[in-house]
This record gives C-alpha cells, sequence and structure tokens, in this order.
C-alpha cells in the first residue's frame, strides 16, 4: 500500500511514523518532508501547498491513501481536488476548513449553532477596532486574533490598552499579518484551564483521541509571545469523565451536526481549543487538522493501526471503531531555534541524535533537513522529543533526560512543560494515599 503525507513539521514525521507501524508495512512518501521523514519514508520535493503537483505525483505514483497534515493546502482545496480525480485523501473540503481558515467565519458558526464561546467583536475598521479596545467592553487582557490563517502568530493576548491599540495598528493599518489581517476579532480573554481535544469524524460519527494540553507560549511560566507550541502531553485525567461527556454533547456532535446541516460535512481530523471555565467548557478555536506539538504525544500512545482509523473514516464506519490508548502518560518537549518566534538562524548543524531513541522514547524532526550529509536545524521548531511513562513526572524525567544529549548552537526549549499536569497529578496521589 501507497500512502502520501502532506506536510514537513514534527506532525507530519509523527504521522510517517504512525503510519509505518500499520501491519500493511506500506511504502510511505512525503512531501515535502524534512531530515527525520528521509530516514522513514521516501521525501518527495514538492510544496504542501502546491496543490495540483501533488495530486499529479499521487495519481502517476499509485497513491492509494493520502494523509494532509498542515491547514494550508486544506483551505487551498486538496482535498476538493484529489477526490475529483477519484483520489482517497484523508481531510475536510474547502469549504469545512474555513472552521480553521476563517476565525470569524468559526465563530459565526459557533454562535449560529449554540456552541458555547466567548463574547467577541468581529471588524476590518481600525476605528471600530481601537474605540471598542478603549471602552473595556471585554476587559484586559484583550484577546486579538487575525482572522487567516497566520502560521501561529495570529493570536495576541494584550495585558493593557497600549498592547492593545499597538496589536490593532499592526494588523490592521501596519498589515504586518497580510490578508490574513484584514478582518480582526476583539474577544473577550477567557479564564481556566486549556485543553486540546481531538476527534476523527467521518461527517456524522466523531471518534475521540486522548486529551491533551498544549504550551503555546516561548518562555517558562506563560511568558513572552505565542508559538506554534514549545510541547505537549497527554493523560486521560485531563479531562474528567463528566467533562469528557459535556464536551461530546454540547461542543463536538452539535459541530458536525451543524457543518452537516450547512452542506458542508466535516470528515477529517477535527481539533478543538477549549478552556474549562467555571461556566463550563468554551471553545477557543477549531483547527481543521492535528495540533502539532499535540500529534506527537497523542500518537505515541496510540495502538490502533493508524491505517485502518483512516479507512473507517473514509468509509463513515466511524460508530463501528474503537481506539485502543496506551495508559501511560506522554510527553513532547519542543526544542527550537533561538529567536524564535522572531527571526533565527538556519543551516546549524545538529549532533547528539545518535542512539538516544528507545521504545518509550522517539524524536520526531520538525524544522531539518540533511545537508552533505549531515543534519541540520531548518525551522523554528526543530525537534520534538517524545516520550512516555507510568506517570507524567517519569515522563518528562524521560524527554528531559534526552534533551540533554542533544545539542545545536542557540539551542532553546522549555523547561516547564507539564508543570500543571504535574500539579494536579501529585494532587491525585496525594488524595488516594
Amino acid at each position: 500500500m501507497k500512502v502520501l503525507i502532506v506536510g514537513s513539521g514534527g506532525r507530519e514525521h509523527a504521522l510517517v511514523w504512525a503510519v509505518r507501524r500499520s501491519r500493511r508495512a506500506p511504502q510511505v512518501y512525503c512531501a515535502p518532508g524534512n531530515g527525520g521523514t528521509a530516514r522513514e519514508a521516501v521525501n518527495v520535493p514538492i510544496a504542501a501547498d502546491r496543490v495540483d503537483q501533488l495530486a499529479s505525483f499521487a495519481k502517476s505514483e499509485g497513491v492509494e491513501l493520502t494523509i494532509v497534515g498542515p491547514e494550508q493546502p486544506l483551505t487551498l482545496g486538496i482535498v476538493d481536488r484529489f477526490e475529483a480525480l477519484g483520489l482517497r485523501i484523508v481531510g475536510p473540503s474547502a469549504a469545512a476548513a474555513r472552521l480553521e481558515g476563517s476565525k470569524a467565519f468559526a465563530k459565526a458558526f459557533m454562535q449560529r449553532h449554540g456552541i458555547p464561546t466567548g463574547d467577541c467583536l468581529q471588524t476590518r475598521s481600525l476605528d471600530e477596532a481601537l474605540s471598542t479596545a478603549r471602552s473595556g467592553r471585554f476587559g484586559f487582557p484583550l484577546v486579538i486574533k487575525a482572522d487567516g490563517l497566520a502560521a501561529g502568530k495570529g493570536v495576541i493576548v494584550a495585558p493593557n490598552l497600549a498592547e492593545a491599540e499597538t496589536a490593532i495598528r499592526q494588523i490592521l493599518e501596519e498589515r504586518v499579518l497580510g490578508e490574513a489581517g484584514s478582518t480582526i476579532l476583539l474577544e473577550q480573554f477567557l479564564v481556566g484551564e486549556e485543553v486540546s481535544f481531538l476527534v476523527f469524524s467521518d461527517g456524522i460519527h466523531a471518534l475521540p483521541m486522548v486529551p491533551s494540553q498544549d504550551h503555546k507560549t516561548v518562555f517558562d511560566n506563560d511568558l513572552g509571545p505565542n508559538t506554534g507550541g514549545m510541547g505537549a502531553y497527554s493523560a486521560d485525567w485531563i479531562l474528567s469523565s463528566s467533562a469528557h461527556g459535556e464536551l461530546m454533547e454540547r461542543i463536538v456532535l452539535p459541530t458536525l451536526a451543524g457543518m452537516a446541516a450547512e452542506g458542508t460535512p466535516y470528515r477529517g481530523v477535527l481539533y478543538f481549543g477549549l478552556m474549562l471555565t467555571r461556566e463550563g467548557i468554551k471553545v477557543l478555536e477549531y483547527n481543521a487538522r492535528m495540533g502539532d506539538p499535540e500529534t506527537q504525544p497523542i500518537l505515541l500512545r496510540l495502538e490502533s493501526d493508524f491505517l485502518d482509523v483512516c479507512e473507517a473514516l473514509l468509509e463513515q464506519r466511524l460508530d463501528r471503531m474503537r481506539l485502543q490508548w496506551d495508559a501511560q502518560r506522554s510527553v513532547c518537549v519542543v526544542l527550537a531555534s533561538g529567536g524564535y518566534p522572531g527571526e533565527y538562524e538556519k543551516g546549524i548543524e545538529i549532533s547528539g541524535l545518535y542512539g538516544i531513541e528507545k521504545p518509550a522514547v522517539k524524536v520526531f524532526h520538525a524544522g531539518t533537513e540533511l545537508r552533505n550529509g549531515s543534519l541540520v536545524t531548518a525551522g523554528g521548531r526543530v525537534l520534538g522529543v517524545t516520550a512516555k511513562a507510568g506517570t507524567l513526572q517519569a515522563a518528562l524525567d524521560l524527554a528531559y533526560s534526552t534533551v540533554e544529549r542533544i545539542q545545536f548552537r542557540n539551542m532553546h526549549f522549555r523547561r516547564d512543560i507539564g508543570r500543571r499536569g504535574l500539579a494536579k497529578e501529585h494532587s491525585m496521589a496525594g488524595h488516594r494515599s
């Protein structure tokens, strides 16, 4: 069986790894891939946004299944293009991918279907945005979002009016995010614990994955600018059974029913960025694909055959599928280039990777490439050191001890991944004793 993974990040390396574990021993391609996927798949030099070239490759090579990693090709209509050619592909249509491609669309969709979320204002007007911020309607901190895709840089949490005005002017007046910032959203800042919850959807049925928690800011203690994600962990107790039931009943199933009712059934992986507030669970955002770095610790726990799940999704029989998960906790620590998410160097040689992987440890590559036989940095997020163990503390110890063996110039990583989870785990242990 020939399988194509579209994308080049840590998520895509994790997808390659998961697919290769299938009992079917598939031949795996990754376009364009990275230095890590080059060792586990055949890298294809086609960028993820070159939809027609990817479709031609899949057709000519006899690819039997394509799995799309990043959001951009989904919003560009890669699924529509492949399906028009009779090619099997996992991901939502361009119309369904608007849940991520347009934050304004997603917010209006939630309001239409009674899906709990924070209050907000959508506007293209600089004067309206500034006057709303100055009015204190949403208070501070104030969440400012660009409507379109901005590579993880389109959300700013402004602690005060001065920073809010600066962010608004940068997006709407200076156009630092280009067309993605032609419309912005000013949103109420929700207080609570943030959770990532992913489901497989066949348009009718939802098959949940294990919950996870991402760490967005670049520095410890949740300081600094937002990034694409500096680490994540997964443990079943992130969501209680009652919270899980509330989430499925009030958010997940109404989202799928709403998309179907509007003529755009959602087929693929749907990501719910959630806030567990005192008033209940609320949706911060949708993503139209697996999260990065959440995918890494989630897939490290998956014991079911990933290709079986993909085929059940395409054949609309997810209601007959039961996923098997490792009960252990898992964690991913992202190693980033110094300066990320701002400017950073590329082409720095990476050392220390030889012989460090174990059955419970996997290093997923994100921004790497092979150059003259050496592995060098090629992006802001470079590696995702992922580990699992019986407790979160043990998984973190394993991950961080592995991190200490890896070197590249100006390497940066957070040292507090999972700290909220550790507090919860220690509390649970105390109650049991």
